[in-house]
Formats: C-alpha cells, structure tokens, sequence
C-alpha cells in the first residue's frame, strides 16, 4: 500500500508528523503538504501563479499553496508509480457537520476520490491535550484491517473524528452522520496598527443537530465517528420540487 498524506496545518505541524510516522509501519508514505497553515481553506486551487514546491530534509514536500494544491500536485507530478489512498490529518480540531465545507483537511482528502482506495480525513476533537497518537492509532488499527476499507459507491471519502484521549479510554467507533451546527458568532470588529477597522471571524456555533447518530453525538460520548461522505451536493429530492414549481409558473 502506498499513501500519500497531507493536511492543511501545514507540514511541520505536529499532526501529520505523527500521522505519517504511524503509517509508515503498515505502507509506503510520500508526505506532502502546505508550508503553512490553510485552515479553512476548503477545496481552494491557486490559479493566479505558479506554485513552489520544496524538498525538505526528511524528503518530505511542501507546497506554497493550499492543501488541494498540496495533493493536487503531489498525485499529478511529484510521484512516479501508482498511489492508493490519500490520508489525510492529523487536523488539530474537529471537523465535525458543517465543518466539512471549511475544512482543508477533509478538500485534501477529496482531491484523492480518484485513487482506487477511499480517501480519509482525521481530525482530533482537541480539549488542550493533543493525544495526536491516539488518532494515528486509529488510523492504522483501520487500514491493518484483514478486509480493505472499500465502498461500493465511487468518490466517498471517510471522516473520521477522535476524541482527545489516550487510545485505552476509547469507547470504541461509532459509523454515524453529519450532523448540523447552529449559526457561529459574529466577526468580531478589530483595528489594525493604523487604526482601520477589520473583521476577524469568530468561533463556529454549537452542535444544534447533534442528537443520537450523529459525529457530535459519538465523540462526546466517547467514541470515534466514521462518517462516510461525498462530493455530490445535489439535493436529488429537490428536483421534482423545482420542476413542479416551474410548471405551476409558467409564463
């Protein structure tokens, strides 16, 4: 098995250290990255220049663009011979429900929906103690598995969230949903050094859908969230609605 693994803390973060250091017990790794921090930085592409990347001295790669470059790049021109899955994390912080569309960590592991094996994204539900080995466990503990993790429909990615414990207080895994927040906190209004006015955005909002079955649920109770999602955003169900709201309105 050959992996690559990415994230959107940035290479030196201390995530994808452990992350990449666990999987390379059980696969081939190539670890690339961005150079910096692109939290929330979704599935963004750096169309308006070229992109840099370096070699580091571990061999790793860092790219100065977004995490979907970071793969994008890795998995186009970086590489020679096939690679199988794209993993990505450790995030710091959960990505939990509506998370999902902010999230660099979960993009990276969409631009590998393309490989023959699912790609995954792993997130630390952080509470200040960073048991980033927990997570990595979890990782690997799945993709050692006898049977591969496959999935009959093309182009799902697993998002996993880890609560931030040590891996012997784990209840255990939980396949679940997203669930939804509530709206988050206003920008808050700052000054920079010259006195203009500047809005710096605020906390995410609670689980507000975030009963039994969902990835809020399980990691406050203790357990590991699977959730399985896709890229396709159509709301099939809506489609009939449109089109009987279009003849009930005809011109």
């Amino acid at each position: 098995m050959r992996l690559l693994v990415s994230n959107d803390d940035g290479i030196n973060a201390e995530g994808i250290l452990v992350l990449a250091d666990a999987l390379k017990e059980i696969a081939e790794c190539e670890v690339v990255a961005p150079d910096r921090d692109h939290s929330g930085a979704s599935g963004s592409l750096t169309l308006s220049r070229p992109l840099k990347v370096s070699t580091l001295r571990n061999g790793y790669f860092s790219v100065d663009g977004t995490p979907t470059d970071s793969v994008h790049v890795g998995l186009t021109s970086l590489f020679d011979g096939r690679i199988d899955r794209v993993v990505s994390g450790i995030n710091s912080h959960e990505n939990l429900g509506d998370d999902v569309l902010y999230s660099g960590t979960v993009a990276a592991a969409i631009e590998g929906r393309f490989l023959a094996e699912a790609p995954i994204a792993v997130s630390l539900v952080s509470r200040g103690n960073f048991h980033y080995e927990t997570a990595a466990k979890v990782v690997v503990d799945l993709l050692s598995r006898p049977v591969p993790l496959r999935f009959s429909g093309d182009r799902t990615i697993l998002n996993i969230n880890v609560p931030d414990v040590p891996y012997e207080q784990l209840k255990g895994l939980k396949v679940t949903r997203l669930g939804h927040r509530a709206k988050g906190q206003s920008p808050h209004v700052v000054a920079d050094p010259r006195g203009r006015e500047r809005y710096w955005i605020a906390v995410a909002g609670e689980g507000d859908d975030a009963g039994p079955g969902t990835d809020f649920y399980a990691v406050a109770n203790g357990y590991v969230s699977l959730t399985p999602v896709q890229v396709d955003m159509t709301h099939h169900s809506a489609i009939s609605e449109i089109e009987h709201w279009l003849e009930g309105n005809s011109r």
